[in-house]
Order: C-alpha cells, then structure tokens, then sequence
C-alpha cells in the first residue's frame, strides 16, 4: 500500500525496523489496559509481533495496522488501521498513541484517512471494539459515524466489550 498523507501525519505500512517504536508503544500501561498485552517485551518479540501481525496482514489481506507518524519529521506517535480478526464477524478499526501525543486530534486524523481507504479493499462493514471504560474512544469512534450496537465477548479471558457498527450506504 502507498502510504497515505493527512495534513499533519503520513500513514504506512511498518517494517522490522520498526521494532523500537512498536516496543514503545505495545508496553505502555494506557495501551496494556486498554487493549491488551501483546506479549511484547523486547526488540526480539517486537518483530515477531511486526511479522505475524501487520506484515502477514499485508501479505494476506492488502490491510493491517499502520505506523503513525508526524508529517513534518515521521516521528513516531502510534498507529491505526484496519483488522481482520478470526473472533470479530468484520473487519475493525483500531489505533493507539504514545500518550505524549494524546488530546491533540491525531488519533481521528488518522482514524478518518483509514476509513477512508476500507472502500479501496471492497471493506463495506467496519466495526469497532471497545472497553466499557474507555470513554475518549467511544466518544471517537462516535466522531467516525459509528453507533454502538450492544455488547459481545472478546479477549482471553473474554470480557464484555462495547461494539461499534459503520455499514456504508
């Protein structure tokens, strides 16, 4: 995929060399209680996380999670993108941010330019999961069109979380 520009972040696929800023990111407490612990706790299992997860989903399915950065220097601040997981009935949204960068706008930024691309993949459905607690993630999932749809088992070991639907018309 090209990788896509907003007017203050560049979007696109990671690589390996990004296995620092994905261990930045995957070890943050906000990002291990909101989304999960992905196992990731040094440069050695943050590329096995890059392998079998963004790039196999490239490869498999043309869509992933992509890298966030800042368009003016590509720093690194988080990453968004578009997921097909086996557990979920459709594809989903998801981002996360360094916390430094939190409050500033990015996370919808980024949000919208990934929405934006789901009709170049035939991806008509979008869905989004999200813990009861995380109030700034419902309010954005809300900003992207989204309506909450009820409640469904996710993780190991399942826990109720808010579901989000976008159908497109």
């Amino acid at each position: 995929m090209e990788p896509i520009f907003t007017e203050r972040l560049t979007l696109r696929e990671f690589n390996l060399t990004d296995a620092d800023d994905i261990l930045a990111l995957l070890t943050t407490p906000d990002f291990i209680r909101n989304i999960g612990d992905r196992g990731v706790k040094d440069l050695e299992s943050a590329h096995t996380y890059l392998k079998d997860g963004p790039i196999k989903s490239y490869r498999e399915h043309g869509f992933g999670l992509w890298r966030i950065g800042l368009a003016e220097d590509d720093r690194f601040i988080g990453t968004c993108g578009l997921i097909l997981r086996d557990t979920l009935p459709a594809v989903d949204i998801g981002y996360a941010l360094l916390p430094t960068f939190y409050g500033q706008g990015f996370a919808i930024e980024a949000a919208r330019a990934c929405m934006a691309t789901r009709l170049d993949f035939g991806l008509e459905q979008v869905i989004a999961i999200v813990a009861e607690d995380n109030l700034p993630s419902q309010r954005l999932l809300e900003k992207l069109g989204m309506q909450f749809s009820g409640r469904i088992p996710f993780g190991e070991p399942a826990e109720n979380v808010r579901l989000y639907k976008l159908i497109s018309d």
